[in-house]
């Protein structure tokens, strides 16, 4: 039997890292974008264009002006680290689902042409994500816990994810967020695993 040696634990912090980082990123290119020539929203998800689909991983980067990234920013961090508490890999897995879903949900159901730029779809998702995860497999203290938690997320932004889906203003994407709370809901019925025992191999 060779057993290898217990798996790094990740410094609590750390796992905070990568929400924060993503949200620096997007301010860092609102920044260029003021200052140099021209605008990166051109590079966002445009519906129904094929040269267009690039904005699935750069259009959550982009944001329309300062106050659609600043009414961003707060939320994708409170709910971004929730997501990350479970861990790096977690994290950067449910973003890529999140934006994934999100970005082909848009594209197809936005009217052809529909320029869609912003973090909103990457929000919605971990909002998705949060609520639930309660129903993804897990022990029953960890169940409970996220139960706590989702009530929370509800209570503080449940009002403003039904509005964003329901009751937009012209100019938003309902589409963006819509299915962006889908591949929240998406990545968390799929993305754990039954525990098993990790770490020894028997021959």
């Amino acid at each position: 039997m060779t057993v290898s040696p217990p798996p790094k634990v990740q410094h609590p912090l750390g796992r905070f890292a990568s929400p924060v980082l993503l949200l620096v990123a997007m301010w860092v290119v609102q920044f260029a974008d003021a200052i140099l020539p021209g605008s990166f929203t051109g590079f966002g998800l445009r519906s129904w264009d094929v040269s267009g689909l690039g904005g699935i991983v750069l259009g959550p980067l982009l944001h329309a002006n300062w106050q659609h990234l600043i009414g961003n920013s707060v939320p994708f961090l409170v709910l971004g680290c929730l997501v990350a508490v479970e861990g790096t890999r977690r994290f950067w897995a449910v973003t890529a689902i999140v934006a994934v879903v999100s970005g082909i949900g848009t594209w197809l159901f936005n009217a052809p042409g529909t320029l869609t730029v912003g973090a909103s779809g990457l929000v919605f998702g971990y909002f998705g994500y949060v609520v639930m995860r309660v129903f993804a497999p897990g022990r029953v203290a960890h169940r409970i816990l996220y139960a706590v938690i989702a009530l929370i997320v509800l209570a503080l932004y449940g009002a403003t994810m039904l509005a964003g889906v329901f009751g937009v203003a012209e100019g938003i994407s309902w589409q963006g967020h819509l299915f962006g709370a889908i591949g929240g809901g998406l990545a968390a019925l799929i993305g754990r695993r039954p525990r098993t025992e990790r770490g020894a191999l028997a021959a």
